[in-house]
């Protein structure tokens, strides 16, 4: 089972933290991807990381402001999101999966409940 957290009501440029967080089991050998959906959209890939390495991915759209990162001790993935943008409000769900296309939703096996993520300009 996958917890996101972390989201809130930032202003444009503005920074946030979400976390993922696993309960049950480890991540183990998973990936872990950021997906967020915005109303009206379709869900998009945001950001992922393979668990072993520590290969990180980032859609264009947000590369260079948001960072992925994991903490094995805590058994959590981080998206640090800076220099927000009002286009960065939406729902942020994490999942965890063993497919290797990082950025195909079909490929992630659990999902958290989603976290909101509210910039305005």
């Amino acid at each position: 089972q996958l917890q996101a957290s972390g989201g809130g009501l930032v202003q444009a440029g503005g920074s946030l933290r979400l976390s993922c967080t696993a309960s049950g089991r480890t991540f183990g050998t998973y990936n872990v991807g950021w997906f967020r959906q915005a109303p009206g959209k379709e869900r998009e890939f945001v950001s992922g990381i393979r668990w072993t390495g520590g290969s990180t991915y980032n859609t264009d759209s947000v590369r260079g402001r948001f960072t992925i990162s994991r903490d094995g001790a805590r058994n959590t993935v981080y998206l640090q999101m800076n220099s927000l943008k009002p286009e960065d409000t939406a729902v942020y769900y994490c999942a965890a999966g063993t497919g290797a296309h990082m950025a195909i939703s079909g490929m992630y096996n659990y999902w958290g409940q989603g976290t909101q993520v509210t910039v305005s300009s």
